[in-house]
């Protein structure tokens, strides 16, 4: 009995103990990125706590900032929810006759066979509406006509075709099937989660919300909700992501063009610190990192902002990035 006892109070002390020496080996990571002039702040979350988090340059971690395309994780999810809800059918459903409204005069018979999932896999086959062509979609009278009337370019499921106007689709498939706009259903469903808000949000000349971009959120909202991830889904024992749609998001469908990695329903999928790592992305550094738990290492979920107003692919900013999300997974 006594020997229990002792083995009981050894293990409190180490657990007590643990945030102490997490916050130790992360002091010194934290303190190099004051060098990057262009961060703005992260936020770290083990396990069910958050275990740190700093802002730069007169940013702080609730201090709301544009998180670009890492919103395409967020949309993601709540296709994820919807599905459940009953509200769509799955991945596997036809975009069309949802968007029946919308669809060109003569379509191209190609977009009966596009899927939600090929929208959230990016393997619509349509032009993409990023990169080159995004200030010309955007400044179209009707951003779901103009996204279904681009000409395909390849084969509906072929290799990754990156585009916001993709997850702008779904964001419409979501306001027609619920009747709801897609920030009501974000800030209804997504409730649970401890102090997430989206303070601002792009819509199109219809007033559908911008399905994946221009999405205000603060560095420690978007934490929560890769912690919400990296928990299977729950938020203090509620179920509010499905976990198997969590499973089907971070199952590769596809290869990124950017860096040739996987990449799922609105996540990237990598490794880091030795560690399966799942992410999002958005331009200039918006990152949210999701480690699930893997063999005794608990989940983690960091979320980093930056100058959304710089780029981060072709500079190494990004890389920078995911390396110290690696370094910080090895530390804790």
């Amino acid at each position: 009995m006594q020997r229990r006892t002792l083995i009981a109070s050894a293990l409190l002390t180490t657990l007590l103990a643990a945030p102490a020496l997490a916050q130790d080996r992360l002091t010194p990571i934290l303190d190099e990125i004051e060098a990057q002039d262009r961060f703005r702040a992260i936020a770290i979350w083990r396990n069910g706590t958050e275990i740190a988090a700093r802002g730069y340059h007169g940013w702080t971690p609730d201090r709301a900032t544009n998180i670009k395309s890492a919103s395409k994780s967020i949309v993601s999810a709540l296709a994820g929810i919807a599905i459940a809800k009953g509200a769509l059918q799955g991945p596997n459903q036809p975009i069309a006759p949802l968007l029946q409204n919308d669809l060109p005069q003569d379509p191209d018979p190609r977009l009966s066979q596009v899927t939600l999932g090929n929208l959230l896999s990016m393997q619509a086959g349509l032009e993409r509406q990023s990169g080159p062509n995004y200030g010309r979609w955007v400044s179209s009278r009707n951003w779901v006509r103009a996204a279904l009337a681009a000409p395909f370019t390849q084969n509906p499921g072929s290799g990754m075709q990156y585009s916001t106007a993709s997850t702008h689709l779904v964001s419409a498939i979501l306001t027609r099937a619920t009747g709801q706009s897609t920030l009501a259903l974000a800030q209804d469903w997504l409730a649970p989660l401890p102090g997430f808000a989206i303070t601002g949000w792009e819509r199109d000349p219809q007033g559908i919300y911008l399905g994946g971009n221009q999405m205000a959120m603060s560095t420690r909202s978007l934490m929560q909700f890769g912690a919400m991830y990296a928990d299977g889904g729950q938020v203090q024992g509620r179920q509010v992501v499905p976990a198997e749609w969590i499973a089907a998001s971070w199952q590769r469908r596809t290869a990124s063009i950017f860096s040739g990695q996987g990449y799922g329903y609105g996540w990237f999928l990598s490794r880091a610190g030795g560690r399966d790592l799942r992410y999002g992305w958005g331009y200039g550094g918006q990152m949210i990192y999701v480690f699930p738990r893997q063999g005794r290492a608990a989940p983690l979920a960091i979320a980093m902002t930056s100058d959304p107003d710089q780029p981060s692919a072709r500079t190494g900013y990004r890389d920078y990035l995911q390396d110290l999300a690696g370094r910080i997974a090895a530390s804790v």
